[in-house]
């Protein structure tokens, strides 16, 4: 008999949240808002074995399996031809933005927090830069938005994660006395291996896994069972793989999506439903996580200067660097400040927070993964109530 309360709670949430799942799609009640709500509710409920199960290693791993399946679905969605015509925004941003964000966040924090260990700050700066689309949902489904904004959000959100990971592990290296022995070289082989393993693998993994799962599927040998369960062995190889050679696994998890080897309409819709739907639910148990055990576990910290922190990190620190990477792109301000904007903090920034906690233990580090926590549950709110009315922005400009 199932008698954890956490496993209780999801499934009791998911039904009754699916039940008016259809009309909270243009509302600004968002599902990642309610179960951190029921969640926090709930903390008060649960003894304190269950909340203090954070350093568990069930929950880093179930982390990282979201993390890895939401990666491969998000880029199953691209369209290509699309992507490649319009590179040139997902470019900037990751390859301008991203960096600048990093740099902006930890020089923000130092005069704001002094005597805090600058690496401590660069942890925290580096663990909040990535974006997660997901919380901003109908900002990357609507069609109301243009599709290369769309686009650009997702692939984004797709790639940072892997590409903020190797800059946080440095800083945990570092933080834990682990470093000592790796000098410079060391340090840039690693980086080079991440970057190019890392979309190699992937790419291959996917292309690979998709053809043979139409192939099997065209002579009559897999059913449609196993065809949508493909989506979770692709993902999870190409991640594995990948880190089996030093290359980045959550990148090559999003490669393996953006260039899965099937163009079966039908096969992709299995491999992309049960995959959506498996993501979907992990990805709300982390939510409801977030609820049950960050907030209880952090909210004592969240003083004035972490709300100010927090703020600036979902705006200034996020926005100046996307208007920055963007110049010369030939957009108007209104379309700038929108992907500016909708840089939500979620699954990426939760992971990282929980292997930080895991390897640095929370003693003398309470105030600053405060502020990162508090940065994700504003996220959740913020970005959950404004993105269903943020994308009028456009259908105003499509109907006039």
């Amino acid at each position: 008999m199932i008698e954890n309360p956490i496993v209780l709670l999801v499934a009791g949430l998911i039904l009754g949240f699916g039940i008016f799942s259809k009309l909270t799609e243009k509302s600004i009640i968002s599902a990642p808002m309610v179960f951190v709500a029921v969640g926090l509710i709930a903390s008060f409920f649960l003894d304190a074995e269950v909340k203090s199960n954070v350093q568990a290693p069930w929950v880093k791993v179930v982390a990282q399996i979201t993390l890895i399946l939401v990666l491969f679905i998000d880029a199953l969605h691209l369209n290509l031809k699309t992507l490649i015509r319009d590179r040139q925004l997902p470019i900037r941003l990751l390859g301008i933005g991203l960096p600048l964000t990093m740099i902006l966040g930890t020089l923000i924090a130092i005069p704001m927090f002094p005597g805090v260990n600058i690496w401590l700050l660069t942890l925290m700066a580096f663990i909040l830069s990535p974006t997660d689309a997901a919380l901003g949902l109908p900002v990357v489904t609507s069609e109301s938005v243009p599709v290369k904004i769309r686009q650009t959000i997702n692939v984004e959100s797709g790639l940072n994660d892997g590409i903020a990971l190797r800059p946080i592990l440095v800083c945990i290296a570092v933080l834990s006395g682990h470093s000592d022995d790796a000098g410079l070289s060391y340090w840039g082989i690693f980086v080079v291996k991440q970057f190019v393993f890392g979309p190699v693998v992937g790419g291959l993994v996917g292309w690979l896994g998709g053809y043979v799962v139409e192939t099997a599927s065209g002579k009559g040998w897999m059913n449609t069972t196993f065809q949508r369960l493909a989506a979770i062995s692709i993902a999870i190889l190409a991640y594995s793989f990948a880190e089996m050679i030093q290359g980045n696994g959550f990148i090559a998890a999003y490669f393996a999506g953006m260039l899965l080897g099937t163009r079966v309409k039908s096969l992709r819709e299995n491999i992309a439903g049960f995959g959506e739907a498996t993501a979907q639910i992990l990805t709300l148990l982390i939510f409801l996580l977030v609820g049950v055990i960050l907030i209880p576990m952090t909210y004592e910290a969240w003083d004035l200067p972490a709300f100010i922190y927090a703020i600036l990190s979902l705006t200034v620190i996020r926005i100046v660097p996307v208007a920055i990477s963007l110049i010369g792109c030939g957009m108007d301000r209104k379309t700038v400040l929108f992907i500016g904007w909708f840089g939500p903090r979620g699954i990426a920034s939760i992971l990282y927070l929980l292997m930080a906690v895991m390897v640095l233990g929370r003693t003398g580090n309470d105030q600053i993964f405060a502020i990162i926590s508090l940065t994700v549950v504003l996220s959740i709110v913020l970005h959950g109530i404004t993105a269903v009315p943020f994308t009028k922005i456009f259908s105003k400009e499509t109907s006039s």
